[in-house]
This record gives C-alpha cells, structure tokens and sequence, in this order.
C-alpha cells in the first residue's frame, strides 16, 4: 500500500519521488518491522527514469512500491532546479548499509538474494564479521529460473526474515518482487542492484566527492569503459533531453500561472500511465481501422 497520502511527495518527470530524508525511510522502516507491516521500498537512478518511459513492465513494478526515492544526484538537482525540491539523495546502496546497522543493534533478521553464489556467500562471510548482530535469516543467489520463483518464495517466507535484500537486475527484481511480496510476509523488501558485488568487494563504489557530484557514472565507466560506454552515452542523453523539458514546463508553469506539478498519491501516476498508454494504441486502432476499411 502506497504511503503517498501520508508523506509529501513531488511529481518529477513522471514519477511520484518521497520527499524525504535518509533518517525519515530508517524511522519508516523500524516502524513496518515492529508492526511486522509490508513496505517495498523503490528507487529510480538516471538510468530508471529513462527506461520506464519504454518499458512498460518496469513501470507497472515500480508501481508497486510503496515509497519511491530518488536515488541519483541528477534527479535532486533537477527537483531543485524546477522548483520541486527533495530534501536529499537517498540511495539504495546507502540505505542497505543504514539497515544493516539497525539491524546489528536490533537483532533484525535478514535474507539476502542475488548476485553470483560465490558473490552472495562473500556478503554472508563479510556481514558475520562487521554486523555481528545481525541474524542471517537466509541466503542464495539470484540464479533461478522463472519456475523456481515459487520455492525461493517459500524459503523466503520461512525464514521469517525481517529484511529482504535484492540484488538482481531491473526489471526482474522489481518484478519479483512484485509478485512475490505479499506471499514472503517480509516487512522490508529492498532492492539493491549491485550492492552486493560492494559489500563482497568485487566491485569498488565512487569516492564520495564523485558521489555527491553526480559522477558515479563516471566511475563507473572508467572500470568498464567497453562496456559502458554506450549504455551511458545514450542514457544520459535521453535524461538531458528529458531534464530541458522539464525545465522548460517549469518555467511556463510560473509565466502563466499553472498548477504546481505536485503528486498527492498513486493516483497522479496512474493517470499518466493511462494517457501514454491511451496514445501508444492510437495509431494502432487507426491503421487497424484503414486495413478493415480497405
């Protein structure tokens, strides 16, 4: 259930982001846990923005989430810049680790899904050293097949775990865990993407200073520049186009005197849903139409 209604949210090129703060989503989080209530935390980067706008099963995941945080300094500076302020960049990677410390001093017990077996058996290994107090409800890798869903959904669900960390690639993580939330009974469900090749130390995270100027990217691409390149080049231009028009309806907003492009709810979200899907099929009804008539 979305928590829209009771937290302020901001309608950001297409996505209703919660305006709230890294200490905010912990206390959200310690509450859900204690009430042994659901809460599927989402997060969008540059990358995300841009991809739900052609992915349609992405978009309908993301949904689902019950609050939806802008995880990308971009995102935070654009919200500035159109005059929809977020309070701060609350990544997913950062929140998995503020949970692991709430969950040291708490006893929490979470599961970990995802990533490499070798890859997921290193977090395990690193999170016994650092996190001692932490209860390792359950582990295992992220290779499985779309039948296998169901059995890693019970072993999930048996654990008991109060976290559930995620570490598969979009859409597939978001889809699982929109399917399979309600039947795990875990309180917390994060998706971390990578986060477990950091922890393992298979990969390296950006300096901090190149965090909070928003050149994770960057980094990232400096590590695997063949592979990246691309991905980043194309990406990125999307998200600048999209940022100019933004602005630009931003700036006509104040000129004229429009509405504030503000989200209340799910509702706001929905809406725009419908209408791009509403001019997607368009020119298909239009042409079907031609073809019968001809």
């Amino acid at each position: 259930m979305s928590l829209s209604g009771q937290y302020p949210t901001v309608r950001l090129l297409g996505v209703d982001l919660f305006a709230l703060t890294m200490s905010e989503v912990l206390n959200i989080c310690i509450d859900h846990i204690a009430a042994r209530r659901g809460l599927l935390i989402g997060v969008v980067n540059v990358a995300k923005i841009v991809n739900i706008r052609k992915d349609r099963e992405l978009r309908a995941a993301l949904g689902e989430a019950d609050i939806v945080l802008a995880d990308g300094a971009p995102i935070v500076w654009l919200s500035k810049m159109v005059g929809r302020p977020l309070p701060q960049r609350v990544a997913g990677i950062d929140i998995m680790f503020e949970l692991l410390k709430e969950a040291n001093n708490r006893s929490y017990g979470i599961y970990f899904l995802g990533a490499k077996r070798a890859v997921v058996e290193k977090v395990i290994h690193v999170v016994r050293r650092d996190y001692p107090g932490v209860r390792i409800a359950g582990y295992r890798d992220g290779y499985f097949s779309e039948q296998e869903e169901q059995s890693v959904a019970e072993e999930i669900r048996n654990s008991r775990a109060d976290i559930l960390f995620v570490a598969i690639s979009p859409p597939r993580k978001e889809v699982f865990l929109g399917k399979w939330r309600e039947f795990m009974d875990v309180p917390i469900c994060h998706g971390v993407g990578g986060s477990f090749d950091v922890v393992a130390g298979v990969a390296r995270r950006a300096p901090v200073w190149m965090q909070k100027c928003g050149l994770e990217w960057l980094y990232r691409l400096i590590q695997e520049p063949r592979r990246m390149w691309k991905r980043y080049l194309v990406t990125n231009t999307k998200f600048i186009m999209l940022c100019l028009g933004e602005v630009t309806r931003a700036l006509l907003s104040r000129l004229f005197g429009s509405p504030p492009n503000v989200a209340v709810g799910g509702k706001a979200a929905r809406a725009a849903d419908a209408r791009i899907e509403h001019r997607q099929n368009e020119p298909k009804k239009s042409a079907a139409t031609a073809g019968h008539k001809r």
